[in-house]
């Protein structure tokens, strides 16, 4: 077993951007992920963790010969030792922008074995990277304040800063006293409103396991099946979000798009490759409060069918009410998994998974149903990258990628691909 590092500076230089937020350095033998980094660039690296094998975790803590990439860093509980959410806010947005371009095109040719080139592109209303956010959540400390999580820690930095929403967001959370352990949701929707919403904390079952309630590790929207109870603090009525000229009204814990552009982009994005011919049956896959279910109804038309499915109960009954003049559309309360044997065969699929992907269960039962164009959304590039390869395997071609800069100032980045049998 190796020495254990932790603690340690060590003086390198940062090579390709890896995915997760770090750069890719190298010592005595041994692979460093460094944080707070630029490629290229010469560092001092404080080693934060390090459980043996052949890698180590660390932190730039000294800055010897800076990348002209490197800025100021627009958050300022950013950083080594810092909250975890905005780990490219020491670089441009353009250099941020092409280190999510080589993390897409690096898990795509590793994981799919597709040689492909990728640009992130910059999503309407981002501006200087600072305030596109429209909904975060903070987690509450033992003392009863809001805060961050600091990076892989239970740790919580309770400076309400992050700029990646707008500052009017945190007005007034700090004096407040929260339940420990609670979480709080705030919401700054369409029309500029504020929602904050009180989150209960898990409850531990008898066998010491807490309920991940609404936060499932691997869910990126809300379970219905969560059973934590929720206090509206501020606000009244329910956050009000648009795409085109049709208007959602959801509960202000489910699942819309963090980046106020992204919904709109993604929406037209799938118009533009599912292309269904009037009378069409199209799956909805993961869909949300029906989102693209409302694009492609427009194309299949009244003939046509959309058969939206989403595990979330809550979502559901949201899509319900918006698209209730769709007769064409179709939403379905159950898990992905369970619900596409008893659906039409469909000509056109649309899946936006949770963040682990759609997986091989799932991915085989589309290629089994045999449609002729296929969009998949994804949050993560190597789950995406990894789905993309398990319908390459069932028959399907890459026809084109896209990928949006859903997540300014942090390593996050949404993609997108159109795949044809």
């Amino acid at each position: 077993m190796s020495e254990d590092w932790t603690g340690r500076r060590l003086e390198v230089e940062l090579g390709n951007p890896g995915h997760g937020g770090f750069c890719v350095a190298r010592h005595e033998g041994r692979v460093l992920f460094v944080r707070h980094g630029l490629p290229g660039e010469k560092v001092v690296a404080l080693v934060t963790e390090d459980r043996g094998g052949s890698f180590c975790r660390a932190d730039a803590v000294e800055i010897l010969a800076p990348s002209r990439d490197r800025v100021e860093s627009v958050c300022p509980i950013a950083g080594p030792g810092g909250a975890g959410c905005c780990d490219y806010s020491h670089a441009t947005l353009d250099a941020g922008r092409e280190m999510k371009s080589f993390v897409v095109a690096e898990q795509l040719r590793r994981i799919a074995g597709i040689e492909q080139d990728v640009v992130v592109e910059e999503l309407p209303g981002t501006g200087k990277g600072t305030g596109w956010r429209s909904r975060v959540r903070l987690a509450v400390d033992p003392a009863g304040r809001p805060g961050f999580h600091r990076y892989r820690s239970l740790d919580i930095e309770t400076f309400l800063a992050c700029p990646q929403i707008d500052p009017s967001a945190y007005i007034g959370l700090s004096e407040r006293s929260w339940q420990p352990g609670a979480e709080v949701q705030i919401v700054l929707d369409a029309d500029g409103n504020r929602h904050v919403v009180e989150i209960a904390p898990a409850k531990v079952s008898r066998t010491g396991r807490r309920s991940p309630g609404r936060r499932g590790a691997t869910a990126r929207r809300a379970a219905s099946s969560g059973t934590r109870a929720e206090r509206l603090v501020i606000g009244s009525g329910r956050p009000v979000e648009r795409v085109g000229d049709r208007e959602w009204q959801l509960a202000a814990t489910g699942f819309w798009q963090a980046h106020r552009g992204a919904a709109g982009t993604y929406a037209s994005v799938v118009g533009e490759w599912a292309q269904p011919s009037a009378g069409d049956n199209v799956w909805d896959l993961y869909g949300g409060v029906g989102v693209f279910a409302a694009t492609l109804a427009d194309q299949v038309g009244v003939t046509g069918r959309v058969d939206s499915v989403e595990f979330s109960k809550q979502a559901v009954a949201d899509g319900t009410a918006a698209l209730a003049d769709v007769p064409q559309v179709h939403l379905h309360a159950a898990r992905v998994e369970r619900a596409l044997h008893d659906l039409p065969t469909p000509d056109v699929v649309v899946l936006d998974p949770p963040r682990t992907g759609a997986g091989r269960e799932v991915v085989d039962t589309i290629v089994a149903a045999g449609p002729q164009r296929i969009v998949h959304i994804g949050c993560d590039p190597a789950s995406f990258a990894r789905d993309v390869s398990l319908f390459r395997a069932g028959g399907y071609r890459l026809e084109q990628v896209r990928a949006f800069d859903a997540f300014p100032l942090t390593h996050h980045v949404e993609s997108l691909a159109l795949l044809t049998r």
